[in-house]
């Protein structure tokens, strides 16, 4: 696609100024539509040193509202953002709906930063198609950039910068030495473009050598798309509820049925005494272990309502050293959770290597509570189910041990421990009208829970059906499955 380009491309002087005179106030309104009708924009500017991505960038933004866009400039990684999936740092960056995110080097530049093996560059390119489908999923238009020069243009305007005292600093010995590999550079951005250029997310090529014929190309194409997004969002989104498909590249395990559970499963108040103090030993050992090889791990916790998750969680965290380790209720989505792809608030919450991560609820409830309630399309929830894969087989390929205990109780059990909190004054808080009228779709909850085993039960990220009517049993029963992973895993 690049050696393709035509690198004489220009534009007239006059040419420039009437096109320039029309498209300006074209992309402010267009902003002004894209605000009103709430749709999420990325546009990415990629391309060779000096190619002009921050002049384009800057352009690109003089005619906008400031209040609707952020521009970000990606630079090599923090230490701390190591210590996140590598693409963490880019998906909290995403924007709302209705608000543009402008990238100066997105994520393509971090993987040619420093060289990766083949394989895992395959991956990362991977995990970065499904990262943009998921988001255009979502309704987010993806619009992406690369702005090529050739060699002795590129070697033109390095030496032209750092004459300049005044950008003289923007010129790195990096720069002149990746210079002399344009060809090599040429030929890895080639294969990346070809390799992620999708109809959900295609690539855009544009010879720079012009700067007027770049900057016209490339508001025309920003311009226009942003008008077949309107389009296509005033249209209104396809009724279709097509069944949930999972990757074939998952292998899915089998899986026993939540009415098939032994709900009478239990143990005395001595043996438990006894044994959750071995258990949080354990723990509290394996915790140290974990830290110095720098593992993450991720408890997900999801269940009946007063199936015990709370008392689950404190007996976990009794065992842990407080600064290792951090809990993040999940709740009804704020509004501006709201107003991004619904795993934007949990890649924000996820842990730094060797430091645990326990969710008290998760990003389950996409196929849980938002699909009983009606409140996400049936669309939406069948696709949801190979997201989660995606994301959970990126958090394991990152390195991290993955649980996911679903809590079970049966009705009757259900019933007793809500009338307790609500004859309790201490306990009156945990009880909700929430509470009484999930109750009434039992059934309906049930299915989904089923249907949440059998789409997402990876043998990377493998459910377990604890067994809860006795807290006792299920408190050791959640210790012990971590303790003998974790074990295995070390």
């Amino acid at each position: 696609m690049l050696k393709e380009l035509d690198l004489g491309m220009r534009m007239p002087k006059e040419e420039y100024g009437a096109l320039m005179e029309e498209l300006k106030p074209r992309l402010a309104q267009l902003q002004q539509e894209i605000i009103r009708e709430k749709i999420p924009v990325v546009i990415l500017f990629e391309g060779l040193s000096a190619a002009g991505k921050g002049e384009i960038t800057n352009s690109l933004i003089v005619g906008f509202d400031a209040r609707g866009f952020t521009v970000y400039n990606t630079r090599p990684p923090e230490p701390s953002e190591r210590r996140l999936p590598w693409l963490a740092r880019f998906a909290e960056k995403m924007p709302s709906r209705g608000r543009m995110a402008i990238f100066d080097r997105a994520w393509y530049s971090a993987l040619s930063v420093e060289p990766l093996p083949k394989e895992e560059l395959k991956q990362r390119l991977r995990e970065v198609n499904r990262f943009e489908r998921q988001l255009a999923d979502d309704g987010c238009l993806i619009l992406k950039y690369f702005l090529y020069i050739s060699k002795k243009e590129q070697r033109k305007r390095l030496e032209a910068l750092e004459r300049a005292k005044s950008t003289a600093w923007r010129v790195t010995k990096e720069d002149f030495k990746n210079l002399n590999r344009h060809g090599e550079i040429t030929d890895f951005f080639d294969s990346m473009i070809e390799k992620t250029n999708s109809p959900y997310a295609s690539w855009n090529a544009v010879a720079a050598t012009d700067k007027r014929y770049v900057r016209a190309a490339v508001f025309s194409s920003i311009a226009e798309n942003l008008e077949k997004a309107l389009a296509k969002k005033r249209e209104g989104a396809p009724k279709a509820a097509f069944a949930p498909k999972v990757d074939p590249c998952f292998r899915l395990l089998p899986h026993t049925g939540i009415g098939e559970l032994d709900l009478k499963k239990s143990v005395d108040e001595e043996e438990y005494r006894e044994r959750l103090k071995e258990y949080q030993d354990k723990l509290f050992k394996l915790q140290n272990k974990l830290y110095l090889k720098k593992i993450p791990v991720i408890v997900a916790y999801e269940g009946n309502d007063a199936a015990g998750k709370g008392g689950n969680i404190k007996r976990v965290a009794e065992a842990l050293d407080a600064r290792g380790y951090a809990v993040t209720p999940i709740a009804a989505p704020t509004p501006d959770e709201l107003q991004h792809q619904y795993l934007w608030r949990f890649w924000r919450a996820l842990p730094r290597t060797g430091h645990f991560a326990i969710f008290d609820r998760t990003w389950y409830g996409r196929v849980l509570v938002e699909r009983v309630e009606g409140l996400t399309s049936t669309a939406r929830v069948n696709q949801a189910y190979n997201e989660i894969n995606e994301f959970e087989s990126m958090l394991v390929r990152w390195g991290a041990v993955i649980f996911k205990f679903w809590l079970a109780i049966d009705k009757d059990e259900q019933l007793r421990r809500f009338e307790d909190r609500q004859n309790t004054p201490e306990k009156q808080w945990k009880i909700t009208e929430e509470d009484w009228r999930n109750r009434e779709k039992w059934d309906a909850y049930a299915q989904a829970v089923d249907d949440m085993f059998r789409y997402t039960n990876t043998d990377f990220a493998p459910w377990v059906a604890v067994e809860s009517n006795c807290k006792r049993y299920a408190r050791l029963k959640t210790l012990e499955t971590m303790i003998e992973t974790l074990q295995n895993r070390l």
